[in-house]
């Protein structure tokens, strides 16, 4: 399995409040993390530094994951405990008040990933039938999509874009969703922050993907052109390829 993490300040934000990684535990299992963090003076990085290294701690000493099911529990106990830790902090420290991120996490082994999200960060899979979207935003403008109100063409350009209907750390009990799909060889998994899906399109997304660059060619060209189309936001994101080590090349 080969994987790449990149996150980048962006061209008018003055922090980086984007957080993430590619975590291997002791069995060999990787754990693939993108949080973009909000809140108040600085808090969104506080937010999304304690969600990765909180993470990366209860990884490290995860044991064996061999079916769908164990790392689907996995993501939802260890992120709900998450999730009560960063309510707690910002409720005991007044600059921390309102923080929260949101959260994009796959679980992967050469045989399956399991993803879990929250908020509108998102995970996307290439594979043999294409390009296409994994995870649900949680935010105002796609339950306005879902529902009928406006269609995706609208969502583009909505002025309330931004809004979230679910973050980690705003309150003390959190849904998220889980999706767990094939993961095969050649397969490639996006983890990415909005700064990244907000001004790169699918289509454009996919002629990335599918290029015969490599892996950091390939995360170097999603930042480049967020960036050229305005870089308005953090950018981040983690490509995860799976291939067979057995295999001569």
């Amino acid at each position: 399995m080969r994987t790449i993490y990149r996150t980048d300040r962006g061209k008018v934000r003055q922090h980086n409040e984007d957080n993430g990684g590619v975590f291997i535990n002791s069995t060999g299992i990787r754990l693939a993390i993108v949080a973009d963090g909000m809140g108040g003076h600085r808090a969104g990085d506080v937010a999304s530094t304690m969600t990765v290294d909180l993470l990366k701690k209860s990884w490290d000493e995860a044991g064996a994951i061999e079916t769908a099911n164990e790392a689907e529990e996995w993501l939802r106990e260890n992120i709900t405990k998450v999730n009560e830790v960063l309510f707690q902090h910002a409720a005991e420290n007044k600059e921390c008040q309102g923080m929260g991120t949101t959260i994009v996490a796959a679980i992967c082994t050469d045989k399956f990933a399991s993803v879990a999200n929250i908020g509108d960060s998102r995970c996307y899979l290439h594979n043999e039938s294409g390009f296409k979207q994994v995870t649900e935003d949680h935010s105002l403008v796609n339950e306005l999509v879902r529902t009928g109100q406006i269609t995706k063409e609208d969502a583009e350009h909505h002025p309330r874009k931004n809004v979230l209907l679910r973050a980690l750390g705003t309150e003390l009990k959190v849904e998220m969703d889980i999706v767990t799909v094939m993961f095969e060889e050649e397969d490639i998994l996006l983890l990415c922050s909005d700064g990244l899906s907000n001004k790169v399109s699918e289509q454009e997304m996919c002629n990335i993907v599918k290029n015969e660059h490599s892996l950091e060619e390939k995360a170097t060209a999603f930042i480049d052109l967020a960036n050229q189309y305005g870089g308005e936001d953090n950018i981040t994101l983690v490509l995860v390829q799976f291939y067979d080590e057995s295999v001569v090349r």
